[in-house]
């Protein structure tokens, strides 16, 4: 029995050291492609439920560590061309590496949906706290 138990070990060790920290550098193009073949690549494990969750773990202040994308706190995502958004992420029309927020931009303050942004397209999210509030 020792040597299933050494497999399960093993299992473990690669999902734990390899496929999550692959998951949270690789780009949109690469995880599109592994969700197809998730079945096979990470076991009965549905995509939504890992594959995602861990590729926006990216972004610690945006997720929750087993809600997945964090729906209740208000962030502030800044994108490579430089624009800054604030909002609430929505996690349902979040789907497949495409952020989506309700929020505002610094042209337009009127709450509105804002996106969806390629996961490739962030380079940071932060939490928004009280004070960054006094605009």
């Amino acid at each position: 029995m020792a040597e299933f138990d050494d497999l399960v070990a093993s299992r473990k060790a690669w999902i734990a050291d390899f496929l999550q920290p692959w998951c949270r550098s690789a780009p949109l193009a690469a995880l599109k492609r592994a969700e197809l073949d998730w079945a096979d690549i990470a076991g009965k494990v549905t995509a939504d439920k890992t594959l995602w969750p861990w590729a926006w773990a990216r972004f610690p202040e945006l997720v929750h560590e087993s809600l997945g994308i964090e729906e209740t706190t208000e962030v502030q995502v800044t994108l490579k061309e430089g624009q800054i958004l604030r909002g609430y992420p929505d996690a349902r029309a979040s789907q497949q590496g495409q952020l989506v927020l309700w929020g505002s931009d610094p042209v337009d303050t009127e709450p509105r949906e804002l996106g969806p942004y390629s996961i490739d397209r962030i380079i940071e999210v932060r939490r928004v706290v009280e004070e960054d509030t006094n605009r």
